[in-house]
């Protein structure tokens, strides 16, 4: 992806967005926003069920998806620690966990973030959800076995899929 180049999305979720990529892919994060893993590893490790960026192929770079576990039903198995970690999206909704142009959630401002795009309003809010999200770290970490990767594999699976360690 191209610094300055625009990207138009048209998926079943948004129609006509367009965004501006401002920074290099995978570079000039925000200090305090360090993720363990790049999109592509996590939708190679197994997410959200094979379900998630089904729509979004065209906006994403394709290497992302060259490993990809992508499934057209959802599918806990494809998940990395095999079981089901996600609410819908109606869920996410109610609860206000949606922010800016993201109808998806966090990971699809993940990936956008990540290919270029900065929008420093919504970036802190995502931020600071991300950095919330390191409290399941802790509990693993008081509650497992240092090598045991699959104690809490719910809460594993759900870091995971925050771009956190899971194998802490």
């Amino acid at each position: 992806m191209t610094r300055g180049r625009f990207i138009t999305v048209s998926d079943r979720m948004q129609s006509g967005y367009r965004y501006r990529l401002d920074a290099p892919m995978g570079q000039d994060f925000a200090p305090d926003f360090q993720p363990a893993l790049t999109p592509a590893q996590m939708l190679e490790m197994g997410v959200f069920e094979g379900r998630y960026c089904n729509d979004c192929r065209d906006e994403l770079p394709a290497a992302w998806f060259a490993g990809a576990k992508i499934a057209e039903r959802a599918d806990p198995a494809l998940n990395f620690f095999g079981v089901k970690s996600r609410q819908p999206l109606r869920v996410w909704r109610e609860k206000g966990w949606i922010h800016g142009p993201d109808p998806r959630g966090w990971f699809q401002w993940y990936c956008r973030y990540f290919m270029g795009r900065r929008l420093p309003d919504i970036d802190a809010i995502q931020i600071k959800r991300w950095r919330a999200f390191s409290r399941h770290a802790g509990q693993v970490r008081a509650h497992c076995v240092p090598g045991d990767i699959f104690c809490r594999p719910r809460q594993r699976q759900a870091l995971l899929q925050w771009a956190h360690d899971p194998f802490i």
